[in-house]
């Protein structure tokens, strides 16, 4: 389904439940291990679980209440700032042991284990796609909320919360540490930043096991990591007159000619057998006037699969036309200087598989089975490609309730009644991971 017509049948209501950027393969069917579902029944079935999932029900007012707080705060690409802070004070009257903003903003709220031999995260990411000064004032409309970024990824940042107050709230210790945190830079040219914080020399210290929430619903469970390579490719020259100033290289034929070498050698790509690949211009710009020969053209490309040796083949067949258009359109010209041409990178999403046998992905779809729905195994990009890409243990899981118009301003976002059960799925992930302490 292409994405315009995917944008209409949201805004006619027809929602979805998958996560933003998701490969468009149908998730596969999972079952978890005999071991692993008789372990996430027996946690479950413990009453302090029992009550925690109970005080989950209860404080679904609050939730929403955080919900829309967060909703109507703008986090804009790069400038997630005003929301970062006022969710580290939600997660700080929360109760966790420790809380702060690092580098780049990320917020992170530390709840000490009784052994803290190991370090699990509960995450949900702060940015919205949308641009300083979209309205974000939610809509009511019957029981649907819409505004700009309500799905993607704000109701994220309620479930956390939700699970910091009801692990404080009944007293639950875990056996390690655990970080909830609010990530920057997923969306768009964030490139991920915020995790890629966490994982480098200034984070907060070795993460053993990594839970995203992304997207709504509760069946989908992503563990295997779509990467990419984003581009900003420039051709630039001197411009000129049409008619005057004819004869010059031009900016927008070197475009022209690079997008179509490399779409027809992509194409022939992702056509031959092996990992999904796919391929895409995005956006063009350049040109002041249709009488004026342009100073620069540009575009912004887009590459993506699970296996990084096809993102790199693709990579190499994009610079290769880059080149070829260059050298052409400066061998026609009639005279003035060469065009030159700038190719910037902006977003390396790293991929990565994750084996559904492992112990993690195995208890993940035990804690979803549990709650009566058919586990779906996917690949997407979401903050969790950074800890597959490194063979840390890490799945994408959905927020609960439905959803549809992600990425629109006709974003909505649905609490269809059942939204709760995927708050007790995320605690009872973390406490199967984390361990519950005796």
């Amino acid at each position: 389904m292409n994405r315009s017509l995917l944008t209409s049948l949201l805004l006619l209501g027809m929602g979805t439940t998958a996560l933003a950027q998701e490969d468009s393969g149908k998730p596969a069917k999972a079952t978890a291990g005999k071991a692993y579902t008789q372990q996430i029944d027996a946690l479950a079935g413990k009453p302090v679980v029992k009550k925690a999932f109970q005080t989950i029900v209860d404080l679904q007012p609050e939730t929403l209440k955080d919900h829309v707080l967060l909703t109507e705060i703008p986090a804009p690409p790069y400038k997630e700032t005003e929301r970062g802070k006022k969710y580290a004070e939600m997660l700080k009257a929360a109760g966790a042991d420790s809380v702060w903003i690092d580098a780049v903003g990320n917020v992170i709220a530390k709840r000490k284990g009784k052994k803290g031999k190991r370090t699990v995260v509960l995450e949900g990411h702060l940015d919205t796609v949308f641009p300083e000064g979209t309205d974000v004032k939610i809509k009511h409309r019957g029981d649907t909320l819409y505004a700009p970024g309500i799905a993607d990824d704000t109701r994220a940042l309620a479930v956390v919360l939700t699970v910091l107050k009801t692990v404080e709230m009944n007293r639950i210790e875990t056996d390690d540490d655990v970080l909830f945190i609010g990530a920057v830079g997923e969306e768009g040219q964030g490139d991920l930043r915020g995790v890629k914080n966490l994982f480098s020399d200034k984070g907060p210290g070795k993460i053993d096991s990594y839970i995203a929430v992304d997207g709504t619903g509760l069946n989908s469970i992503v563990h295997r990591g779509l990467g990419s390579h984003r581009y900003k490719i420039t051709y630039k020259g001197l411009g000129g007159h049409s008619s005057g100033a004819f004869g010059l290289a031009n900016p927008h034929n070197a475009l022209g000619r690079a997008i179509h070498y490399w779409t027809t050698d992509a194409d022939k790509l992702v056509r031959t057998p092996g990992v999904r690949a796919t391929y895409n211009v995005g956006v063009i710009g350049g040109g002041t006037s249709v009488n004026s020969i342009p100073f620069e053209s540009w575009m912004e490309v887009d590459m993506r699969s699970e296996s990084p040796e096809r993102v790199a083949g693709m990579d190499k067949l994009l610079q290769a036309a880059v080149q070829k258009a260059l050298k052409e359109e400066n061998a026609m010209k009639m005279r003035g200087p060469d065009l030159t041409v700038e190719v910037k990178m902006v977003g390396d999403r790293p991929s990565g598989s994750g084996d559904p046998n492992t112990p993690f992905v195995q208890r993940t779809i035990a804690a979803t089975s549990y709650f009566g729905v058919e586990p779906g195994l996917s690949v997407s990009s979401t903050n969790a490609n950074i800890p597959i890409s490194k063979g840390i243990p890490a799945v994408t899981i959905g927020s609960g309730g439905r959803s549809g118009g992600a990425h629109a301003l006709g974003e909505w976002f649905l609490d269809d009644g059942k939204a709760y059960q995927a708050t007790q799925r995320a605690l009872l992930l973390l406490l199967a991971e984390a361990g519950l302490a005796k």
